[in-house]
């Protein structure tokens, strides 16, 4: 009988223990958003746009549990000026959705820049109208067609009259 009482204040205790944790674990800190690539996604209704771009369940998830809550409607609407592809030279081989739009679509995006930078995963940095990095966005599973659409979606370049 006293082994049995062991064993449930051991299972009450991790039960109370989990609970804790499994209520934590909705959000992810800044250095475990950071590792999978959310270093700019602030606003949940990011995540909801990478939902319709991104049809990889897990990845929207991890996106949730790193953003905040969007406080005003407009800000969902939030575009920039401008954005610049950065991606190592060599892992480049990895990464053929990646290829296929600095090849055949970039083009298109006169106001998309590309840089080569050492050992970087391929990702988007937004900048705003002044050319300041305002988000980075790891696009490693991304498809050709889903960064063309997000590109078309989020950069909105200034017109310049000069």
């Amino acid at each position: 009988m006293g082994g049995s009482i062991h064993v449930a204040a051991v299972v009450a205790l991790v039960l109370v223990g989990c609970s804790g944790l499994c209520l934590g674990a909705d959000r992810l800190g800044a250095r475990e958003c950071e590792q999978l690539g959310f270093t700019g996604l602030a606003l949940c209704s990011d995540c909801n746009a990478l939902a319709e771009f991104v049809k990889d369940q897990e990845l929207v998830e991890d996106c949730r549990k790193c953003c905040t809550e969007d406080s005003d409607d407009s800000i969902s609407k939030l575009t920039f000026s401008g954005a610049i592809i950065e991606v190592c030279m060599r892992k480049l081989v990895f990464y053929p959705e990646v290829v296929g739009f600095l090849e055949e679509d970039k083009d298109d995006f006169p106001y998309v820049e590309a840089r080569y930078v050492y050992g970087s995963p391929p990702k988007l940095i937004m900048l705003d109208d002044k050319g300041d990095q305002k988000e980075t966005i790891r696009i490693d599973n991304w498809k050709r067609e889903h960064i063309r659409q997000f590109l078309k979606e989020k950069v909105k370049p200034v017109k310049s009259d000069s």
